[in-house]
């Protein structure tokens, strides 16, 4: 499938609470483009759900449905804890594996067909792997929020291609 997004949608919690946390990089991603004002080939205005992550399949069909545009030019962007910090993967078409987030748009839209942005959480430093819900609710450490910045970088730039 040729990567042809229209339409970008951030994944993540809208509460206060929940600002800078690991299980909000894709909130993080959209304001980090709106900062570094990124231009890219297709419609971002600050498309973050306003539903927690685990309901998110509600607001990303209703703004598929207000754009007229179909899941495969859709692109998800959303944390990631098997993916290391510092690293990101787009793919296309693949199961949720275990996002709950991704599973609430895949069970709306009735379909795995539309494009994610997986941007790794996964500490580095793990000797032991930790369980997902024992970090991804934490407040983002200075450290990590450069790294995160730098992979920010990188994919605005591979993006905008």
């Amino acid at each position: 499938m040729k990567f042809e997004p229209k339409l970008l949608i951030a994944l993540g919690n809208p509460d206060a609470k929940y600002q800078n946390t690991y299980h909000n990089v894709g909130f993080l991603f959209v304001d980090n483009l709106e900062e570094n004002r990124q231009i890219l080939n297709f419609q971002i205005s600050n498309f973050k759900s306003t539903e927690y992550m685990n309901k998110s399949g509600m607001f990303v069909a209703k703004e598929l449905k207000r754009a007229g545009i179909k899941p495969e030019n859709l692109l998800i962007v959303h944390d990631d804890s098997d993916i290391e910090l510092g690293k990101y993967k787009l793919s296309f078409g693949r199961g949720a594996a275990g996002h709950h987030g991704v599973e609430s748009v895949q069970t709306t839209l009735k379909t795995k067909n539309f494009w994610r942005l997986r941007i790794g959480i996964r500490p580095v430093d793990e000797k032991v792997r930790q369980k997902s819900e024992i970090f991804v609710l934490k407040k983002i450490n200075v450290a990590d929020k450069k790294t995160l910045d730098g992979v920010f970088a990188e994919i605005s730039k591979t993006l905008a291609k």
